[in-house]
């Protein structure tokens, strides 16, 4: 592991990449988008999974920044999703990849500008 600070954007993604890595969170999170807010209660009639396992990955979705809950009648808490930390996301790969793009591009023009291994010809397309 590198010793080097984690800045900001990059804390923001390694969240949403760890909280979207389970399926179950991704079920949850669908079921938000596709039906909007929602509790705990009504996610466990939806989904096959008890109310108390949504509570707990509705708790790391919260943490993570992609849902926000909301304080409803009779203490339910509904919970709606919030897209600003997927955008910090978004941001992070297309930055990473702008980082790869260059020297893989590089790597390309040179393989095909007939710099190859054997010392032949480049191949015909």
């Amino acid at each position: 592991m590198s010793d080097r600070p984690v800045n900001e954007p990059e804390k923001t993604a390694e969240q949403v990449f760890a909280a979207l890595a389970d399926p179950t969170r991704r079920a949850i999170l669908g079921e938000l988008a596709a039906r909007g807010p929602a509790t705990a209660t009504d996610l466990s009639g939806r989904l096959p999974i008890t109310r108390q396992a949504i509570a707990k990955h509705l708790a790391l979705l919260t943490d993570a920044g992609l849902v926000i809950p909301e304080p409803g009648e009779r203490r339910r808490v509904r919970y709606r999703l919030h897209s600003t930390p997927m955008q910090v996301a978004q941001q992070f790969l297309a930055a990473l990849a702008r980082d790869w793009d260059s020297p893989l591009a590089a790597l390309k023009a040179h393989l095909d500008g007939g710099a190859h291994l054997d010392g032949g010809q480049p191949p015909s397309r």
